[in-house]
């Protein structure tokens, strides 16, 4: 894993030698948040050796490199998911080789399912916590000492220093920013309106198909992160219509300009940390 690792690198130092302090995942619908950047250097996944490819509708799967309120950041516009396909170890592959590149935050996003009765479409949420037993964890198997302890702690993977900067900043902007428990299924169905009963039960605020994996080999390693998720659909048995991957790309189009604001203004002031 190592290897692949430092080959995926080696790829990117080929093109850039830009030095990231931020990496930002940017979820389904929210791609055109790159479109913002001081871009410095684009990579398309398929351009390096062995890097998986987003086939995800929405995700344009590149290595965006450039800058963020000044910041320097790598954005992956496009995730992997592990409904595409892919082993776990690929659907993670991607964090290793950003902290690799020597990023310290990893800013994850993502579109998702509202369950919170006080949720609506278009509503932005603080991830405080997650549910990881619906999906496999992606440190099962030997462990490497080098990138983190056999038994990593989650008490606080989304970091609390980050969720208070990102309140005090949405409060600046006046833009409401929400806090929710997220749980990731397998997709690629959405959740039957029975699960979503289950979740509930269990305290998930929202729900989706990716993130938490990612987050957890991110604590591993050592990085800090913060997760905004989208709102971009009531889920099943809530929402009064069939879902749709259109409807959450729709979502996350009408969202863009104030996910654009929050994200810069925190990044801007991460930045500082």
């Amino acid at each position: 894993m190592l290897q692949q690792t430092q080959n995926i690198v080696n790829a990117i130092r080929e093109r850039t030698d830009f030095l990231p302090k931020i990496a930002l995942v940017l979820g389904s619908g929210l791609g055109d948040f790159a479109d913002s950047m001081d871009v410095v250097c684009e990579i398309p996944y398929s351009e390096l050796p062995d890097f998986p490819v987003s086939t995800a509708p929405g995700h344009a799967g590149r290595f965006i490199f450039g800058y963020v309120g000044g910041v320097p950041v790598v954005c992956m516009k496009g995730r992997i998911h592990y409904y595409e396909g892919y082993r776990m170890d690929q659907v993670v592959l991607p964090v290793r080789v950003l902290a690799a590149l020597g990023v310290q935050f990893y800013f994850v996003t993502n579109a998702c399912g509202g369950i919170k009765d006080t949720f609506h479409v278009g509503s932005f949420a603080l991830i405080n916590d997650h549910v990881s037993i619906f999906a496999p964890n992606p440190l099962i198997g030997p462990n490497d000492e080098e990138e983190g302890p056999r038994f990593p702690d989650m008490t606080t993977a989304y970091d609390l220093e980050l969720r208070k900067l990102a309140h005090q900043v949405a409060d600046e902007d006046g833009i409401p920013l929400d806090d929710g428990v997220y749980a990731q299924l397998t997709g690629p169905t959405f959740e039957t309106p029975a699960e979503i009963r289950l979740l509930k039960t269990l305290g998930v605020d929202m729900t989706g198909m990716s993130t938490v994996p990612e987050v957890i080999v991110a604590r591993h390693i050592g990085l800090r992160v913060i997760g905004i998720s989208l709102i971009s659909n009531l889920a099943a048995g809530i929402s009064p219509t069939p879902l749709s991957s259109e409807e959450v790309n729709e979502a996350g189009a009408i969202a863009a300009p104030l996910f654009t604001k929050l994200v810069t203004d925190i990044i801007s002031r991460m930045g500082e940390l």
